[in-house]
């Protein structure tokens, strides 16, 4: 079947505008994903809380 070349170019040009979008869409949501990670708080737990030793029973170092 032979297809006319104005009809190709416009296929073209359609599946050209298709990934472009499906590339926004992943982006958006990756940095979306990414925010959200950012917004929870991390962990408490193996973060240095100052001069006073820990009361967890797996900490081995006296305070200082």
């Amino acid at each position: 079947m032979l297809m006319h070349a104005d009809l190709m170019l416009v296929l073209a040009n359609e599946r050209h505008r298709e990934l472009i979008a499906e590339a926004d869409r992943r982006r958006v949501l990756t940095s979306a994903r990414e925010a959200r990670r950012a917004r929870k708080v991390p962990a408490v737990r193996g973060q240095p809380t100052g001069s006073l030793a820990p009361c967890e029973p797996s900490v081995a170092v006296p305070a200082r």
